[in-house]
């Protein structure tokens, strides 16, 4: 999900370049007994459509903040990635969390600032001098006193707001408490253990971008239907504390988040691009993973939801399940030899 994204081009001349491949007229109906297995072998797995739901539902409720009591009254903490999908079971992966300060906020250029409580410290998103979804953030109101450890001015004596910083005011007060286990930083996240469940944090800020969200409400689809789209517009958005990589700026330089957005795009998947999306993970993870570490659950995510946005749901069954995998499969292979890959915000 990330705004301003080329697209990609996809190899073969009877190939759109935005992944649509209904226009290509080149479905071939074949290895279908092999999908529809594969798609039932799923299912004893635990990737059917009740038993995903069962789960999303357990960790909706289990959405309570993880951390020690007391830690950071004003962090709220909302689950997201595969847990939230429904996708792994309790101790399969680490839980990945994003903990949210309800301390400041953040704004976009051209967001009127009067919309938000006079009495909280707002920041404002420089994007000017960043790569695409990245942002600096210049104090624009206020002063946010508990957040006095991760300030500092620039050249033009302007207040911002480091990344690195504020990660680092979240790792003290980690090793300050009792019980938590913090392993290195991966990312923008803190890994940290808690008894015997691993959990990754990413301590976030909430952003307000409606012209980013917008844009992408405003796009030719096939899906998802109005309904989903006003409702991941509804979400918003959120800024995870880290750089571009060789960025001069990384160290204060935020990401631009989707996440809860995201979320809620997967589990309105249809079931064969639920599986589709399972069985990429599956074949990246043991394969191609060890052998090219661009290739992320992001990007993979990216490439189903662009292919269901792009294709009718009517093509998406489970007859074809092998199809669709192989038109991801080439659809990450020319990603890898030009350097891009399907956006969906």
């Amino acid at each position: 999900m990330a705004e301003g994204a080329e697209k990609l081009l996809v190899p073969g001349s009877d190939r759109a370049p935005d992944c649509n491949i209904f226009r290509s007229s080149r479905i071939q109906l074949n290895n279908e007994e092999a999908s529809v297995e594969m798609n039932n072998c799923l299912n004893i797995l635990g990737y059917g459509h009740a038993l995903r739901q069962k789960r999303q539902e357990f960790y909706k409720q289990d959405d309570a903040s993880i951390l020690p009591s007391g830690f950071v009254p004003s962090l709220k903490t909302i689950i997201v990635g595969s847990k939230a999908e429904g996708l792994s079971s309790f101790f399969e992966s680490d839980r990945d969390h994003i903990a949210v300060t309800n301390i400041v906020e953040c704004i976009e250029a051209g967001f009127e600032i009067n919309s938000i409580s006079e009495n909280t410290p707002v920041f404002r998103m420089n994007t000017l001098i960043c790569y695409p979804g990245h942002c600096i953030l210049l104090l624009e109101r206020g002063l946010p006193i508990s957040l006095w450890i991760a300030l500092s001015e620039n050249a033009l004596g302007q207040v911002l707001l480091s990344s690195t910083a504020y990660v680092n005011m979240h790792k003290l007060g980690v090793h300050l408490s009792q019980g938590p286990v913090l392993n290195e930083r991966a990312g923008p996240s803190l890994p940290i253990e808690i008894g015997h469940l691993k959990n990754d944090i990413v301590f976030a800020l909430r952003c307000h971008c409606p012209s980013i969200l917008q844009r992408w409400a405003a796009r030719s689809r096939h899906w998802p239907p109005a309904d989903i789209v006003a409702k991941v517009v509804s979400m918003g958005a959120f800024l995870a504390p880290v750089g571009l990589k060789g960025s001069q700026n990384k160290h204060n330089e935020w990401r631009m988040c989707f996440n809860t957005g995201e979320t809620e795009l997967i589990i309105n998947l249809n079931d064969t691009q639920v599986k589709l999306y399972v069985l990429l993970k599956m074949i990246a993870k043991d394969v191609l993973q060890p052998r090219n570490k661009e290739i992320t659950s992001f990007m993979l995510k990216n490439i189903v939801l662009w292919l269901a946005e792009n294709n009718p749901q009517s093509m998406f069954h489970e007859r074809i399940l092998f199809f669709w995998l192989r038109e991801s499969l080439l659809v990450i292979k020319s990603a890898l030899s030009i350097k891009k890959h399907c956006h969906t915000i």
